[in-house]
């Protein structure tokens, strides 16, 4: 499915990678073990109001004695960008983050999300944990995450200067400071004009395009390296390229090129898919109009990344700074008829995912071809600090050779859904999915006690012979072809993952 935008267009920069097979891409570090336990929590409604004190839910944490970095502490900077709902296949928009990061860094071109929906992934992404470990399993519940299990926590407990900058967990009290960051510029709810944020402590509304005012405030939070000479950790989070897509101003009618959609969009045989799928109906002109709008939200986040550069570069940061960009899932144009997230198919679970590091050697335009997840990406950081986790994560450090056969995604159906889309659970492997969805649904406290767990549908894809998803091997398949396709097995380790560390 690595089918190029705008196919026979001219590219609006540099794409140049070398491609390195699988592991031999990175520098050596150990794994790290799976065994989590999920953390319940209350509920938690945001409200707008006008600007007042924020209130401090920060749990205790050393703080640096010295501004100073000390003499040997070469531990690196740490840049993460997060856009939101940004599919792969967008190269055209981002140019000067490809040039960057792309050829100037690794791109994991087999990268997931471990589940296709904001707050879940978002805390994946933190956590390093399984949505059903870190139990954000909707929108709706972000107090259920164990802030103990973060790594902006492991982070600042360990000297790092912390900064959030941008969209932080669906339904966090505005008025409710995040743990664990020094500086903070949270918008919630989260809109593209004229937002309400909590800056530092205060909620009022900042006039001005979303992706501009969160990048000039992560500017100046890089900008206070000058005098503060502790490593830092920035966390920026985009509103680009959520719908509804609003573009800012001066590419509001910027000309993107043609799509002409890929096979999964032309599926017009679904009796193999499961039934809320049969029933969607979008198809090409639905999927070119919200790619085209995406695509023109992401023309200023590649705008802000240029712009991080620059800084970095002007601050002589930019060779021991990790950089790390990627989307929290991704999105459907038309594919098999839906245009959402929150389906076990490859446009709604891979991602862009590039890293750079210079002084660590990763910035030679490689490419990467492990299973990754976001739940590999806390346990990076912390390798790349220099800190040994204390809290168990599913994931493990991209720094190091390990490899994994399968990664494992799932999602809930959620009381925003009205129509079904059943919890599903998946086993990806290196050229096989298998898919159950179950008789389950999340209560109003955001947990999985509604319906009784039964399996209602299955799917297998072999990845390599149909990378678009279009035969599920399942439908009609007698017990002696599931046995061929290793069925039996592929179950129980799906029914494994799903229970690990629970």
């Amino acid at each position: 499915m690595s089918d190029p935008v705008g196919e026979g267009q001219p590219q609006r920069g540099p794409r140049r990678r070398a491609v390195v097979a699988g592991a031999a891409v990175i520098a050596t570090a150990a794994a790290i073990p799976v065994a989590l336990h999920a953390a319940k929590g209350e509920k938690h409604t945001p409200a707008a109001r006008p600007a007042t004190p924020a209130r401090d839910l920060n749990s205790p944490s050393p703080s640096p004695t010295s501004h100073s970095r000390a003499r040997g502490d070469n531990r690196p900077n740490i840049l993460v960008v997060v856009t939101d709902d940004q599919p792969k296949d967008t190269d055209w928009a981002t140019p000067q983050t490809v040039d960057w990061l792309g050829d100037q860094g690794v791109t994991f071109e087999r990268a997931h999300a471990n589940t296709p929906l904001c707050a879940p992934s978002r805390a994946s992404i933190m956590s390093g944990r399984y949505a059903h470990n870190h139990g954000v399993l909707d929108t709706r519940h972000p107090y259920h995450l164990d802030q103990h299990t973060t790594v902006q926590r492991q982070l600042h407990n360990s000297g790092y200067r912390t900064g959030l900058f941008g969209k932080y967990l669906n339904y966090w009290h505005t008025g409710d400071n995040p743990p664990h960051f020094d500086e903070w510029l949270l918008q919630e709810p989260v809109a593209y004009y004229n937002g309400h944020y909590n800056d530092g402590g205060t909620v009022r509304n900042i006039p001005g395009y979303n992706t501009t005012v969160i990048k000039d405030r992560a500017l100046a939070f890089l900008e206070g390296s000058r005098t503060d000479r502790r490593p830092w950790f920035a966390y920026v989070a985009t509103r680009s390229a959520h719908e509804f897509n609003i573009p800012e101003k001066k590419y509001a009618d910027t000309r993107v090129p043609e799509w002409t959609g890929r096979p999964s969009v032309f599926e017009t045989d679904k009796a193999d898919k499961p039934a809320f799928l049969r029933k969607a109906k979008h198809g090409l002109a639905a999927g070119q109009a919200l790619r085209a709008r995406q695509l023109r939200t992401l023309l200023s986040v590649d705008d802000a990344m240029r712009d991080f550069r620059d800084k970095l570069r002007a601050l002589g940061q930019l060779e021991n700074t990790l950089v790390l960009y990627t989307s929290d899932h991704g999105l459907c144009w038309g594919d098999h008829g839906w245009l959402r997230k929150s389906v076990p198919y490859r446009p709604s679970l891979e991602v862009p995912f590039q890293l750079s590091w210079p002084a660590r050697g990763l910035d030679k335009g490689t490419s990467d071809d492990r299973l990754t997840g976001h739940v590999d990406i806390a346990p990076t950081l912390l390798d790349a600090a220099g800190i040994t986790p204390d809290t168990p994560h599913d994931g493990h450090s991209l720094l190091g050779t390990g490899d994994r056969d399968h990664l494992l995604a799932e999602w809930w159906w959620n009381r925003q859904d009205k129509e079904p889309i059943h919890t599903w659970a998946t086993y990806i492997g290196r050229s096989e999915q298998y898919t159950e969805y179950y008789r389950t649904r999340l209560d109003k406290n955001g947990l999985p006690t509604d319906g009784d767990g039964k399996v209602l549908f299955r799917e297998y894809y072999d990845l390599r012979a149909d990378p678009y998803q279009l035969t599920n091997k399942l439908h009609e398949a007698t017990a002696a072809q599931e046995a061929r396709l290793g069925i039996p097995a592929l179950a129980k380790g799906l029914n494994a993952a799903r229970r690990a560390g629970s």
